[in-house]
This record gives C-alpha cells, sequence and structure tokens, in this order.
C-alpha cells in the first residue's frame, strides 16, 4: 500500500498526508504506531513483574525491556512533533488559533500525555524518576487512546456512544435511583440485625453494587426473611440494569454500523459511475 497518494507542493503536505491520509487507511507508519503502542503495553506489564523480588522470570531481560519504553517514549514524541508541524496543512488547524485549537483536541491531549511526562521527567528530573515511576507508569494508559486514532474501529466505538448518549444517560439515571432505593431497603430491613453491613445506607450501598450489577462476591448478605425477600427482588432489578445499556449500546452500534455501509456504497457507486461532465 502506497504512503502517499497525492501530489504536493511542499514536504510538509507529503507528511501531513504521511500522517493523515485521506482515506483513514491504515498505511505502514499508522500501523508501526499500533504495534509500538501494543508492544509498550505488553513491555509494562512484563515491567511490572520483573521489578518484583519474587517474580519467576529472569530479571536480567529488566535493562532490555525499559530500552523498550525509552525508545517507544522518544518515537511518540517525534512522531507528535511532526504532527504538531505539518497539522498546518489541515484548513481546520491554520495559524496560531488552528494550532491551539489542536492541541485542544481530547486525542491530542492524550498523545501528549502518551510521552511528554516521562520524556520530561527522563530529562530534567532524572533523580526523581525512580519516586515519580508507579505514577508514569499509569499515564502509558494514555497510549490505548492513540489507537484511537489509526484504528478505524475505535471511531466506530465513539460515534456509537455518542448517538446513544442520551438514553445512556437515562439509564444510568433509572440505575442509580434502583441503588438508592435497595441500599434503603436492606437498611431499614436489616440495619439492627447486621449493623456492620447495613447499619447506614452508606454502608448498604455496597450491597446494593454488589447485587445489582449481578456480581454477587457473598461478603454481605441479608440473614432475615424479609431482608431475603427484598434481596431477591433486587437481584431481578438488577438483571434490567444490565441489559438496558446493554440493548441501547448494541441498537446504536447497529445503526452506525448500517448507515456507514451506506456511505460506503454510496461512495464506491460514485466512483464507478462518475456523473457525466456537461
Amino acid at each position: 500500500m502506497a504512503l502517499i497518494r497525492r501530489k504536493h507542493s511542499s514536504i510538509k503536505g507529503y507528511v501531513h498526508d504521511w500522517l493523515e491520509p485521506d482515506d483513514g487507511a491504515i498505511n505502514f507508519f499508522s500501523g508501526s504506531i499500533i504495534v509500538l503502542v501494543i508492544l509498550s503495553l505488553m513491555s509494562l506489564a512484563l515491567e511490572t513483574e520483573l521489578l518484583r523480588s519474587d517474580t519467576h522470570l529472569d530479571r536480567a531481560m529488566l535493562p532490555e525491556i525499559q530500552f523498550i519504553n525509552l525508545a517507544v517514549v522518544w518515537i511518540f514524541a517525534a512522531e507528535f512533533a511532526l504532527r504538531f508541524w505539518s497539522e498546518g496543512e489541515n484548513p481546520l488547524h491554520k495559524g496560531v488559533a488552528g494550532r491551539l485549537r489542536f492541541l485542544a483536541q481530547p486525542v491530542t491531549i492524550a498523545d501528549v500525555l502518551a510521552f511528554a511526562p516521562e520524556l520530561i521527567a527522563m530529562l530534567f528530573f532524572p533523580e526523581y524518576s525512580v519516586a515519580l515511576f508507579p505514577a508514569l507508569r499509569a499515564l502509558r494508559l494514555f497510549r490505548l487512546f492513540k489507537l484511537a486514532r489509526y484504528v478505524p474501529a475505535f471511531a466506530i466505538v465513539g460515534a456509537a456512544v455518542k448517538r446513544a448518549w442520551a438514553p445512556l444517560m437515562a439509564a444510568l439515571c433509572v440505575a442509580a435511583a434502583q441503588l438508592y432505593i435497595a441500599a434503603m431497603m436492606l437498611y431499614l430491613i436489616e440495619g439492627d440485625t447486621k449493623p456492620q453491613a447495613f447499619g447506614s445506607i452508606a454502608r448498604a450501598m455496597w450491597w446494593a453494587v454488589v447485587t445489582l450489577t449481578t456480581v454477587g462476591y457473598g461478603d454481605v448478605y441479608p440473614e432475615t426473611m424479609w431482608g431475603r425477600i427484598a434481596a431477591g427482588l433486587v437481584a431481578l432489578a438488577g438483571v434490567g440494569i444490565v441489559a438496558m445499556p446493554t440493548g441501547i449500546l448494541a441498537s446504536a452500534f447497529a445503526e452506525e454500523f448500517r448507515e456507514r455501509h451506506e456511505r460506503e456504497q454510496v461512495a464506491k457507486k460514485a466512483k464507478q459511475h462518475p456523473p457525466a461532465s456537461s
């Protein structure tokens, strides 16, 4: 697959087309970034295991694993620098105001957080990098958001969630009301019998969350007959809490896939049968 499909008048134009292909397809560059993101997350998992004194892995691998992360940080920094430099080719991001709009985008913020904190710590605060290591490791999770830029499936997920936002919020409100009612019921019924677990609505909230989400840890449970009857009703209501957002999202995904497929078919027909010039 060719990296660049159009002719440009400047190197900046070629770089922008390389980083942001018009058709959104995965080219060599975006495929390499996807591989680096996956590799960096795998190395993070191995690094946390190799740092354990009781690990069964060979700790001699730790320097190589840390070198992989160092290389990924610098590659992501170079990629962001090229993207910021070439983004002026996008009419929406021309000039200072356009660049600020580009920096304010959530995906751009995630890009920066994926490498900048670790890079700054390594360059300017090397003596504190060990103490900051747990926080820096957590920031590596922002590398997952880089996949949203390059993997089309993530765009579909975002569009489906945006489409279903209003009904999802309605389902969340219903779930919150059920949660509070369930906690109050068990507080009134079991509060005197098991005060440590149900002595207040706040204490009963943990049981309500575990039960309504159908997790059922079993660490807290009612003992009286009426408490068990109420718990059974709450457990049945929990099925609806899980099913409601699932159905909403499934419907949104189906609708999004259908509309995207229809747009692709229209575009394909237009390409195969271009309108005749007068």
